[in-house]
Order: structure tokens, then C-alpha cells, then sequence
């Protein structure tokens, strides 16, 4: 029987342990997450709606700036600006995508790694790759928890990346590596992908193709992580057909409820912790 991974469940234990930390810590001047939105993409106004309500729910500052659709690229830059040089401000996250003419790299560049808590910087990045502090991204963060909640073990396991975003596949690979697991990163592209994903103990899918892994692909006994998240006619789909999985895999995080309940408690966690280096 496939033990279905809880991921509510483990993203609610970490706001309560932040929440206590910030109550704790930082009654006097709680940290502050400032959120970027530019334009008004419907899907990005929810992502940062529920950033928001969360970072009020763990006692934080919600310091969220809201900027037009014909914002210029030298007008979001004195923003970022701005908050990177603003004491109350602990992390500082740019919601993407951006509208067309402004460059996300760019302007991602500017904010300082100490409130980077995306973990998109170059220097997030090497920080990351050098196996030095700082702060990693969201959702592989978030992944090395549920693991970590569910008591699999990840030192000499046999690790497989499906995917190589700077926002998960590559992060993900470098924080399994880091915890000793033996990791191969593979992709859409890879040639007979299902020779590859079979050897796994673990396997993340974060390749942004629905459907794209199935029984052929898994293990018996392995963990299954699905990163993908994709809206059908008949709800939201993962890039795993998790069906065909029931009684191969050992444990598999649903769509929904799995991996992105995840991403805002790290969000949070990565906050708490950006606020605690700026106290040192």
C-alpha cells in the first residue's frame, strides 16, 4: 500500500514552529517580507495573496508592493532598491513572471542574498553549490523536509532529478548531494528516461510535463516527490501519473497537497531565518 505524503500536515508544523520563533524572538519588531507584484496577472495575485496571508499568520510583516502594468524596468529596480536598503525588511521576493519588457534576471540581480529568500541569485546560487549558508530556494527546501518528516533515509540512497530549473531541479539535485545521496539530474530529453528513473530510492519530478512519469518509470519501494502542477478540465494534475503508482511506490505527495503547501512554509522558515542573520 503507497503511504500518500501529508503535506498540510507538514507545512502547518513548520508555520507553528515559526510562528513560536517570531513570538519568541522578534516581539519587539517582528521580520518583514516584502512582496513585489507587478501587473495583474490573475494567477500571480493568488500565489501572492496566500504568501501574504501566511506571512500574517506566523506574526510577521506583510510590507507588499503592488506596481502597474507599465512599470518600467528602472521603476521596479528603485523599488527592490528601496527595500533592499530598508532595515524592516527581511526578505524581499519578485513575484514572476514579470510583463513583457522587464527583464526578471535583472532585476532579481539587485536584491541583496541576506533577503533573497527566493534562493534565485547568483550568489544564493554559489552559496548553495559551495555548500556554504544561505538561503536556498523554496520548493527544494520544502522537498528535503517532507523527506526528512517522513523518515526516509537520503544519505547513500539512489537520488533521481527529473528536471533542471534554477528554481528546482538544480537546487534540488545540489541539497540531496549535500546530504550525501547519490544524484542524477535528468530531463525531458533524456534518452530512455525510464532506464534512469527505475534506479531510484528517491525521485523528484519537476519537469513541468503532465503525466510525464508512471509505473514503467518507478521503483517498487521507491519515494515519489511530484513538483509538477498542471489545471485540467477535471482538476489539477502532477507530472506523475500517480494512479499507476499504488502499490509500487512506497510514498508519493499528491497534487494538490503535497509539495506546494510546502513552498510558502518555507518561505516563511527562509524569512524567519534572514531576520535572525540581520539580529547577529
Amino acid at each position: 500500500m503507497t503511504t500518500i505524503i501529508d503535506g498540510k500536515k507538514i507545512a502547518r508544523q513548520i508555520h507553528e514552529r515559526v510562528a513560536a520563533d517570531v513570538a519568541a524572538s522578534f516581539a519587539a519588531a517582528p521580520p518583514g517580507l516584502a512582496t513585489i507584484l507587478v501587473g495583474d496577472d490573475p494567477a500571480s495575485a493568488v500565489y501572492v495573496s496566500s504568501k501574504r496571508r501566511a506571512v500574517r499568520a506566523v506574526g510577521m510583516l506583510d510590507l507588499h508592493r503592488s506596481l502597474p502594468e507599465s512599470s518600467a524596468q528602472e521603476d521596479v529596480a528603485a523599488v527592490i532598491d528601496g527595500l533592499a536598503a530598508d532595515p524592516a525588511v527581511s526578505g524581499i521576493l519578485l513575484q514572476l513572471p514579470l510583463p513583457k519588457g522587464l527583464d526578471a534576471a535583472l532585476l532579481i540581480e539587485r536584491i541583496p542574498a541576506v533577503k533573497d529568500v527566493d534562493g534565485l541569485t547568483t550568489l544564493s546560487a554559489g552559496l548553495l553549490a559551495r555548500g556554504r549558508d544561505g538561503l536556498s530556494p523554496c520548493t527544494p527546501s520544502g522537498i528535503i523536509e517532507l523527506l526528512d518528516a517522513e523518515s526516509v533515509p537520503v544519505a547513500g540512497a539512489r537520488a533521481v532529478v527529473v528536471g533542471r530549473s534554477e528554481l528546482v531541479g538544480r537546487p534540488m539535485a545540489q541539497l540531496l548531494l549535500q546530504r550525501d545521496a547519490t544524484v542524477t539530474t535528468a530531463h525531458r530529453h533524456t534518452a530512455d528516461l525510464a532506464a534512469v528513473t527505475r534506479d531510484a530510492d528517491i525521485l523528484v519530478v519537476a519537469a513541468g510535463v503532465r503525466g510525464l512519469i508512471g509505473a514503467e518509470h518507478v521503483k517498487p519501494g521507491a519515494t515519489v516527490i511530484d513538483v509538477g502542477i498542471h489545471r485540467t478540465l477535471s482538476g489539477l494534475k502532477g507530472d506523475v501519473r500517480a494512479a499507476e503508482l499504488d502499490g509500487i511506490a512506497a510514498r508519493i505527495t499528491p497534487v494538490p497537497g503535497g509539495v506546494g503547501p510546502m513552498t510558502i512554509a518555507m518561505l516563511m522558515a527562509n524569512t524567519l531565518r534572514a531576520a535572525q542573520w540581520a539580529a547577529l
